[in-house]
């Protein structure tokens, strides 16, 4: 079973749970995503990223705190390369994304690519 590519409320949900200081209730997270979305919405975004286990969440009292299981750079990055992948002219692609870049983002890039590259799956 192949997965669908993140909805953009869900990335909002990760990214919220990413920059969270610990476990988050449903409410608290619900005040940190933009656009005011309701509830029951998040609610349900919640479930399903803890049925795909992305996130792991625990029983307070009648409510569950929420917490990120997974690395956010990981699902962001592979969401890059799989655009990139479905692009006509990925160079083109890299070309705007490079151009659009803020200088503090640009000065990031260039310090990632100077580094020498790991191979796959070294965690180094």
């Amino acid at each position: 079973m192949t997965r669908r590519p993140l909805g953009r409320l869900e990335a909002e949900v990760l990214a919220a749970l990413a920059a969270a200081d610990g476990p988050v209730s449903t409410a608290e997270l619900r005040d940190r995503i933009p656009g005011d979305p309701a509830y029951t919405t998040v609610n349900t975004i919640l479930f399903r990223l803890h049925a795909k286990h992305m996130v792991t969440r625990a029983r307070a009292g009648r409510h569950y705190r929420y917490r990120l299981a997974v690395d956010e750079s990981r699902l962001v990055a592979d969401r890059m390369r799989d655009h990139l992948r479905h692009a006509n002219d990925p160079s083109s692609v890299l070309g705007r994304f490079v151009q659009d870049l803020t200088p503090d983002e640009e000065r990031a890039l260039r310090d990632v690519l100077a580094e020498p590259r790991r191979p796959p799956g070294d965690p180094t």
